[in-house]
């Protein structure tokens, strides 16, 4: 019996339903549950002047659009636990009046192999068809930690469920367009371990350090 149910769990989050109806796992708050604003975030102006584009973006995107300003698919948060990373990323989301996904990287990965990388899809999946979205992995060195030489996304051989995830990260966050109204917002406290991969232009391209 208990063969069954874990074979019923892997093939229910590779085929995206998830377990009783729960496919990736992440927290939401809906645009109108988000009431957490800039105002709310004590002693990190900086940070919010940076933030702010973002929010003016997803509240009127076709606006910057029509100007051609570029804006990133993803913003990484940093600095030392207890500064505001997750009310600052809350914040944003109810600047923007957008829906909010929380989740942590150490979800993303799981025993079995497959299921890390199912919940990234169902995520980004019900991110879109909520747009505009905030997507926000706290923790997320675990991860995206950096990856041994030759285990990048094209290597072959076995990789670790940890691995998989952070491939299909990478694939979801170069297979959206920011107009699509989704922004993913990462939050670390060791930006010094993260994968490389993760940093390019196209993916977390603009990093706001938090005191």
């Amino acid at each position: 019996m208990l063969v069954v149910v874990m074979i019923y769990l892997i093939l229910s989050y590779r085929s995206g339903t998830g377990l009783f109806g729960i496919s990736s796992g992440a927290r939401r708050i809906t645009a109108e549950q988000s009431r957490a604003r800039f105002a709310d975030v004590a002693g990190q102006e900086q940070a919010v002047t940076e933030l702010r584009e973002i929010a003016d973006f997803l509240s009127a995107p076709e606006r910057f659009a029509a100007v051609g300003v570029q804006v990133p698919k993803g913003v990484l948060l940093y600095g030392p636990p207890g500064c505001g990373k997750t009310l600052m990323a809350r914040a944003l989301a109810g600047e923007a009046g957008a829906a909010f996904y929380s989740i942590s990287g150490a979800d993303f990965v799981e025993v079995y192999v497959g299921v890390g990388a199912a919940r990234v899809r169902d995520l980004f999946r019900e991110a879109r068809e909520n747009a505009p979205a905030i997507v926000f992995i706290d923790e997320i060195d675990a991860v995206g930690r950096r990856r041994a030489a030759g285990a990048g996304p094209v290597a072959t051989g076995s990789r670790d469920e940890g691995d998989q995830s952070l491939n299909a990260i990478l694939a979801e966050m170069d297979g959206f367009s920011p107009m699509e109204g989704v922004i993913v917002v990462g939050a670390t406290n060791r930006p010094d371990v993260l994968d490389p991969a993760l940093l390019r232009p196209g993916r977390f391209d603009r990093s706001v350090g938090l005191q």
